[in-house]
C-alpha cells in the first residue's frame, strides 16, 4: 500500500508525513480491497469496522481508536424519500467515518502531533479520536464557526485556533503551519485515508437496505462523503454487487457554487467564485481543493449538480424538525436541494438523502 500522485504519477510510502507529493499534487491511495461481498463482513462488531476486511489500516489498532461510529439508521422521511441519519455519531456528524480510519493510520504509524482546519465538523471528529488515540492535537477554523462546534473541539483538548476571514484563508493558514514546523496535517481533504472511512457510507446502505436507492443527495463542499461514495460504488460495480450507478444528486450552495458551475459548462477544473455568506457553511468552499477529482467522476457516471436555495435552508430545516428530525443547516440544505430537484426535474422517488449534522451544532 503507497501513496500516488494525481498529478506526476510519483509514489511514496503511505506512512510519509508529506501532505503531498513535491510537485504539488494531492495524493491517492494505492489500495485494492478485496471484492465486497457480505460475507466478509464481521457481524460481531456493530460499527462501521465490521467493514474493516474493506479498509486500508490493518492490524487492530482501530480497537483503541473507534468509538463506535456508523450504523446509523435509515428512517422513512415520505414516499419518496429516506433519511440515512449519519449526524447519529460520537461527534454529530459522518466526519467521524473518515477521523476514526485516519486517526487508526497515525497512530499506526506513530504520529504524535496532528494540525487539521475545518469549518467545525471535520475539526470536531478529529479531536475526538486524537484524543482517544492520545495524538496531541490543534484545530483552524474560520471566524463565524458555531460556537458549539468550538467548544466541543476544546472539550476533546484540543487546541482551537479561530482564524479571521473566510474558510479557504483559514485553510491556508493551517497549511502555512504545516510547511513551517512539519506537523502532520490530518486533513479531509489532503489525507485519502478519509475517504476510506466516508466509503463505509456507502455499505451500510447496502447491508442495511439490501440494495443502493436509485437517487442519492450528498452534500458536496470539499467532497469529504461524495468521494467516498464514488469509491465505494464503484467497487460494488465491480463485485457485481449494483448494476448500474445510481444517480447522483450533488448539492452546492447557491452562494457558493464552484463545482456547479464547472459542470454546467463542461470543464474540468471548478470555477472561479468568491464565496457569500450562507447559512449552508459546511459546503460554502470556494476552492475545493479535489476539485478535478469530483469533476472526473461526475462526468463518468452522470452526477447531476443542484443548488441549495438560501432562502428555503431554514423552512427545510422547521420541515425535517417538525419530523423529528434536527439537523444544522448544511444539511437541511439537502432536504432544501431535493425540493429543487424535484421542482426542476419532477418527481424523484427512491431518494436517499444524507442527514450529515446534527441540529445544535448550528444553532447560532
Amino acid at each position: 500500500m503507497q501513496y500516488i500522485c494525481s498529478k506526476c504519477g510519483a509514489a511514496a510510502p503511505a506512512d510519509t508525513r508529506a501532505p503531498r507529493c513535491a510537485c504539488g499534487g494531492l495524493w491517492r491511495l494505492d489500495f485494492t480491497p478485496p471484492r465486497f461481498s457480505p460475507e466478509l463482513i464481521d457481524r460481531d462488531v456493530w460499527g462501521m469496522f465490521r467493514y474493516r476486511r474493506f479498509l486500508p489500516p490493518e492490524g487492530d489498532v482501530w480497537r483503541s481508536v473507534s468509538l463506535g461510529e456508523g450504523m446509523t439508521p435509515v428512517i422513512r422521511l415520505d414516499e419518496d424519500v429516506q433519511l440515512k441519519m449519519d449526524f447519529m455519531m460520537p461527534t454529530l456528524s459522518y466526519k467521524d467515518r473518515g477521523a476514526a480510519v485516519l486517526i487508526a493510520h497515525c497512530k499506526a504509524i506513530g504520529v504524535q502531533k496532528v494540525v487539521q482546519d475545518s469549518s467545525g465538523n471535520a475539526g470536531n471528529s478529529v479531536a475526538a479520536y486524537c484524543a482517544r488515540a492520545g495524538i496531541e492535537c490543534e484545530i483552524f477554523v474560520p471566524e463565524g464557526t458555531s460556537p458549539g462546534k468550538i467548544a466541543m473541539i476544546e472539550g476533546h483538548g484540543a487546541k482551537c485556533t479561530v482564524v479571521p476571514g473566510s474558510r479557504d484563508h483559514c485553510a491556508d493558514v493551517c497549511r502555512s503551519r504545516v510547511r513551517e514546523e512539519g506537523v502532520y496535517y490530518a486533513n479531509h481533504v489532503y489525507n485519502p485515508f478519509f475517504y476510506q472511512g466516508t466509503k463505509t457510507y456507502i455499505y451500510e446502505v447496502y447491508e442495511q437496505l439490501g440494495r443502493i436507492p436509485r437517487n442519492l443527495v450528498i452534500p458536496v463542499g470539499n467532497g469529504t462523503l461524495y468521494l467516498g461514495a464514488m469509491i465505494a460504488l464503484e467497487e460494488l460495480l465491480a463485485a457485481g454487487r449494483i448494476e448500474k450507478m445510481p444517480q447522483i444528486i450533488a448539492v452546492q450552495s447557491e452562494r457558493c457554487d464552484p463545482l456547479l458551475q464547472a459542470a454546467a459548462r463542461g470543464e474540468a477544473l471548478p470555477a472561479d467564485v468568491t464565496p457569500a455568506p450562507t447559512m449552508a457553511e459546511g459546503i460554502a468552499i470556494g476552492k475545493p481543493m479535489r476539485g478535478e477529482e469530483i469533476l472526473a467522476y461526475a462526468g463518468k457516471h452522470g452526477v447531476r449538480f443542484i443548488h441549495a436555495p438560501e432562502e428555503q435552508i431554514l423552512p427545510a430545516r422547521q420541515h425535517l424538525a417538525r419530523r423529528g428530525v434536527y439537523v444544522e443547516h448544511t444539511t437541511a440544505a439537502c432536504y432544501a436541494a431535493y425540493l429543487e430537484y424535484v421542482r426542476q426535474y419532477g418527481p424523484t422517488p427512491d431518494c436517499l438523502i444524507a442527514m450529515t449534522g446534527a441540529g445544535l451544532k448550528s444553532e447560532h
